[in-house]
């Protein structure tokens, strides 16, 4: 063989050896890619008054303490009899804490720990979404109990986690146990109209310069069977949530009989502006809650999986590619969504409309804002007829940390109420008023503390919200454990 030929062979073979290396390292990576060695909690045994639990949530319940963006159409009656409700349900938390009602939508309590430089928040709201009640199996404000079941508006959102919290302080205190730092209990009534109760109670909390070292408010829970690959129930803590904004399009155009019609009425244009940003979906991202998220489950995964999670770099396009096609909380967790949810032209059905409009909720992803994403909309629509402008919106919260003691203290009873559960930080995909929270802290988590099956779930905002009793009783254990660590 000639020197010639010998060289080629050698720079051949050295090729080739080096694509071997390349296509092996992507293995390599997925199969170092296990999770870190965790020496467990210990037990924690707690026990409250179950019975008691039930019962104090089902008369929440019976207060049909229903939020409206037009406070007239609200029963301001029922709210009162949630707000008298509470003393004669909890007196050892009326006697041990500093009760003070900022304007009409806002409750704090303030329990005085052993030394004040150091304060955590525990939030709820306890107003609740209107029902239709013909799509109910059974009443939604009568509190009924069958079966082991507790039916009825608010046990998910977010009653059944304000009774936890109060139940959990009132049993401690019952039992003579003092917090080692303040503690406060913030619940307010229009979160679900984007109100001012929250607002109000972050404002008192800047003017007295408190920014708290733990804030918990809603948001996930324990569930099955939504990470790709993994088995085991995850216990999800959301470290941040979207950002949530409403855009109206609209169109205007000659009107008219239908007819003799225009090549493209003004509702034909809008939904050609529809079709074009559902075919033209926002860019795929990992933002910092999905990353951890992607890298605390990822490692438990099946091996296929494990491979995209430790190599993104390489299969980015890959996990994006199937996050589009799959849609839902998956895809959500990609990027900004748009989600068409109402639309208007003519009220005559052979009237070309004068106007037609259409609405669109948008969720937008950590790292982005409403202007950059109304930006990309008029981009992708392409049509200066089409007017889009914001009828509400708010930029994506702050990243909590997931380092320290606050991360620590909310992993500990998580783990301690839900054996075996994997606990992740995740990008909440819904709004709460934890969000306000981010300007005073650092270390704000949302969790509902409690175990929902995919049905539950569906139900929150929807028809036949129930809690399973047991299911109530552990929201009060994890509150009992969290507390304690305070």
């Amino acid at each position: 063989m000639s020197p010639a030929a010998i060289a080629v062979l050698v720079v051949c073979i050295v090729c080739g050896a080096a694509v071997l290396v390349l296509l092996a390292v992507p293995f390599v990576r997925a199969a170092r890619f296990r999770p870190e060695k965790e020496e467990g909690y210990p037990d924690f045994p707690v026990s409250c008054d179950k019975e008691k639990a039930v019962a104090d949530l089902a008369e929440m319940v019976r207060c049909r303490t229903v939020s409206d963006t037009d406070e007239s159409r609200e029963d301001e009656a029922e709210f009162e009899k949630f707000e008298k409700l509470l003393p004669r349900l909890f007196p050892n938390v009326y006697k041990a804490c500093e009760f003070t009602k900022l304007g009409k939508r806002s409750l704090l309590f303030r329990w005085k720990g052993k030394d004040s430089s150091v304060s955590r928040v525990l939030m709820a709201h306890y107003d609740v979404v209107s029902v239709e009640q013909s799509l109910w199996q059974k009443p939604a404000f009568e509190g009924i109990i069958e079966d082991g079941v507790l039916w009825g508006r608010g046990t998910l959102d977010t009653k059944g986690t304000l009774n936890g919290v109060m139940q959990a302080a009132e049993s401690l205190i019952g039992q003579g146990f003092v917090p080692r730092n303040d503690v406060y209990f913030a619940f307010s009534g229009n979160e679900e109209t984007n109100g001012y109760g929250a607002p109000t109670i972050v404002k008192y909390f800047k003017e007295k310069g408190i920014r708290p070292a733990l804030v918990c408010d809603e948001g996930g829970a324990v569930v099955e069977n939504v990470f790709p690959g993994v088995a085991a129930p995850c216990a999800l803590i959301g470290i941040a949530e979207k950002g949530i904004c409403n855009v109206r399009f609209s169109v205007e155009g000659k009107g008219g009989h239908a007819s003799a019609p225009p090549p493209h009425t003004a509702v034909g244009v809008l939904s050609r502006a529809c079709a074009a940003v559902e075919d033209h979906p926002f860019p795929g991202k990992v933002a910092k809650p999905a990353a951890e998220m992607f890298d605390t489950l990822g490692r438990r995964s099946t091996f296929l999986y494990r491979l995209i999670f430790a190599n993104l770099g390489i299969f980015r396009g890959v996990l994006d590619s199937i996050c589009k096609k799959s849609g839902g909380e998956l895809n959500a967790l990609m990027r900004t969504t748009v989600a068409f949810t109402q639309m208007s032209g003519s009220k005559g059905m052979n009237v070309i409309p004068p106007r037609a409009e259409m609405v669109a909720n948008l969720r937008i992803m950590s790292g982005e804002t409403v202007e950059e994403s109304v930006a990309y909309l008029k981009k992708v629509i392409g049509n200066d007829d089409v007017r889009i402008e914001v009828i509400y919106g708010t930029d994506p919260s702050n990243v909590s940390e997931t380092q320290g003691e606050a991360w620590e203290m909310m992993k500990r009873a998580v783990s301690q109420t839900w054996r075996g559960a994997l606990v992740s930080p995740y990008l909440m995909l819904a709004c709460s008023d934890s969000r306000h929270y981010g300007e005073i802290s650092d270390h704000v988590y949302r969790f509902s503390a409690m175990a929902l099956s995919k049905e539950e779930r569906a139900s929150i905002h929807g028809n036949d919200e129930r809690i399973p009793l047991e299911k109530a009783v552990q929201t009060v254990e994890f509150y009992l454990r969290l507390l304690a660590q305070f």
